[in-house]
């Protein structure tokens, strides 16, 4: 797992007339799905810009990175949502595990706002790009922020996250490849393994197993 995504919604009060339905709500607007089919979140991965990813999750190997996001998100390989109404107890502590994990993203973006009024309130710029340099600004000043104070952080005890011996655990080795898709065909290709949905519940499934047996026992001794 790399990170969690999600969508803010920033409203855009002097969004040009002719914008309006993509960048104001309502119907036919630029929800979390709209956002993410005009992201370039994949193009470093459909273009073989991005770095190679290997690693085994419960004995199987897998070369595509994922994210943790809510359930809006389609059933992408590269993709891992929480399961709504978990029926077992390895589904609900998989459930507990990943909507823990997800809080990162959402404590970021009320942290933005309640640090930041410019982008708590309606943006009243014009040009696209300077809201874009707003929003960078105000992520960069909050992470400077966070450096100056992480000497007063509390520090957890990590040793339940690191890697093991065993078979089950999850071992990931990072190489960096700038070889590009030789066509568009390949591209293509990379386009659909993203996209795709038996990928995405092996890969949930194996994760439902390795966090179970990474952390059940702790369970049931609660």
């Amino acid at each position: 797992m790399i990170r969690s995504i999600d969508c803010m919604h920033w409203e855009w009060k002097n969004c040009p007339t002719a914008w309006k339905r993509q960048y104001s709500r309502g119907s036919g607007t630029l929800n979390d799905i709209n956002v993410l089919d005009r992201s370039p979140l994949f193009d470093d991965i459909i273009n073989g810009q991005a770095p190679q990813v290997t690693y085994s999750v419960n004995g199987r190997e897998y070369q595509l990175a994922y994210y943790l996001t809510d359930g809006i998100y389609p059933k992408w390989a590269t993709f891992i949502q929480s399961i709504q109404i978990p029926q077992d107890p390895k589904a609900v502590l998989f459930a507990q595990r990943q909507e823990a994990a997800r809080k990162d993203v959402e404590r970021a973006f009320g942290v933005l706002q309640a640090r930041f009024a410019i982008v708590k309130n309606p943006t009243l710029f014009w040009d696209k790009v300077k809201i874009g340099n707003i929003m960078r600004t105000c992520i960069i000043l909050h992470n400077m922020i966070v450096e100056d104070e992480r000497d007063g952080y509390t520090h957890f005890n990590v040793s339940e996250f690191q890697q093991g011996d065993d078979a089950r655990s999850l071992h990931v080795d990072l190489t960096y490849s700038t070889d590009m898709p030789s066509n568009i065909a390949n591209m293509m290709g990379v386009r659909t393994r993203i996209r795709d949905k038996q990928m995405h519940q092996r890969l949930k499934a194996d994760l439902v197993e390795h966090i179970w047996c990474k952390f059940g026992r702790d369970e049931d001794n609660n």
